[in-house]
């Protein structure tokens, strides 16, 4: 009888520890290629002429939990109510498919979702902007079920800085401060991808639990502004927080940072945002690729990055988050939600173990979210809910000057 190969090893174990991604951005795909229209994009059957997930796909791909993205760019008038769109897609998808998604909104009903062989469907909010300055709203999405919040996306907002947008508050502002705090007393998680270095340290100097990074890789591997530096990294272990790997080519592979600012410059001189996956917006892309070949990303290069930051984080603060469906590239072997066993058979061949894949796989995610509501438990016991706004604490102009040096941010300028 032959060995079972990696691959085989990597579906086995996925059987039992299944992946916890951190962060899919179906909601918007839905929103905007069909404008909702779930009949229309029907993730019962494949869908992958259009999408990068479907249930099919989800279940091939060993995922055990998903964070829905619900996302809204920053730019739109509207974010909030927008937001609530967004979760009512992720709710609609539950609804229509019962026997393969369960709504999940705390560490136990992941491991009941996961007893019963479905998909555990969490919810995180992608930008600050998404509460227009409100601790009441952001106590109404936790309501709704959203167990993170993105600090920033790609600019800033007025309380914290962006990693791609010019500093402006060094970091988070006292407001920004206090957007952590009452984060922590709900159970929300504070997750810091997309923010600058500045932002990162301050929300891990003001949490007093766990912090994520839905979807960023290590800095020192690709020198991209979206990843983290190692000096972040080497402070998960004493906070308990969790960095998920993230698959974007040009956020993993060198190389393919150039491409992206020559590509994103003519997505722009075309009259498309750089973030645009349309039908239209594709056909740009695809034109530009064709006279300048994008570098390749592959299974070796995302697993290049969980080897450093298991240098430096450890493997107890390690995940997975894709970005499937928020962008328009992935690696040769993650093309979609259906190639996690291609990167777990790439770990196993590079050494990692069994135990060690399961907390990358499982269990980070869950103890991370459990870690958060013990946290959110002791302090509502002591802290009654926060009504400060962003004027009270922040002024009119947004700043306080209080958090770094000399308010820049070095890389993430």
């Amino acid at each position: 009888m032959t060995a079972p190969t990696a691959l085989e090893r990597a579906r086995e174990l996925l059987g039992e520890f299944p992946v916890v991604d951190g962060h899919n951005d179906l909601p918007w795909a839905l929103r905007e290629q069909v404008a909702y229209d779930l009949d229309a994009r029907d993730i019962a059957v494949p869908q992958d002429a259009h999408l990068h997930t479907d249930l099919p796909r989800l279940r091939a791909g060993g995922v055990g939990a998903q964070y829905w993205s619900v996302y809204v760019r920053s730019d739109l008038p509207d974010a909030v109510p927008s937001t609530l769109e967004q979760i009512d897609c992720v709710r609609q998808l539950i609804d229509r498919h019962p026997a393969d998604l369960r709504a999940a909104l705390t560490a136990a009903d992941m491991e009941a979702a996961r007893a019963e062989g479905r998909i555990a469907s969490l919810m995180g909010a992608e930008g600050g902007h998404s509460i227009g300055e409100s601790l009441g709203t952001l106590r109404g999405l936790y309501g709704l079920g959203v167990r993170y919040m993105t600090l920033t996306h790609n600019d800033n907002v007025s309380w914290a800085d962006s990693a791609t947008d010019v500093p402006r508050v060094g970091g988070l502002s006292a407001f920004g401060r206090e957007v952590v705090r009452e984060m922590n007393r709900l159970g929300m998680l504070v997750d810091l991808s997309h923010v600058a270095a500045t932002t990162m340290r301050a929300a891990l100097d003001t949490s007093t639990a766990p912090v994520i990074f839905s979807h960023s890789s290590a800095r020192a591997v690709c020198d991209h502004p979206r990843n983290i530096p190692d000096d972040v990294l080497e402070r998960l272990p004493a906070n308990g927080g969790m960095a998920m790997v993230t698959f974007v080519p040009k956020f993993v592979l060198q190389a393919a940072v150039d491409w992206t600012a020559a590509a994103d410059e003519n997505m722009r001189a075309h009259g498309f945002h750089h973030l645009d996956t349309s039908p239209e917006a594709m056909a740009v892309h695809r034109a530009f690729e064709a006279h300048t070949p994008r570098p390749v990303a592959t299974v070796a290069t995302v697993a290049d990055h969980l080897d450093h930051m298991r240098e430096v984080a450890g493997v107890d603060h390690l995940g997975i988050g894709g970005d499937y469906d928020g962008t328009a590239f992935t690696p040769d072997g993650l093309d979609d939600v259906s190639g996690y066993p291609n990167l777990i058979a790439e770990l196993l061949e590079r050494g990692w173990s069994r135990p060690d894949l399961a907390k990358l796989t499982w269990q980070n995610a869950v103890r991370v979210l459990g870690a958060a509501e013990d946290v959110a438990r002791d302090l509502r016991a002591t802290r009654p809910p926060s009504n400060a706004s962003r004027a009270s604490l922040d002024g009119t102009d947004g700043t306080d000057g209080t958090d770094g040096a000399d308010g820049t941010d070095g890389a993430d300028g």
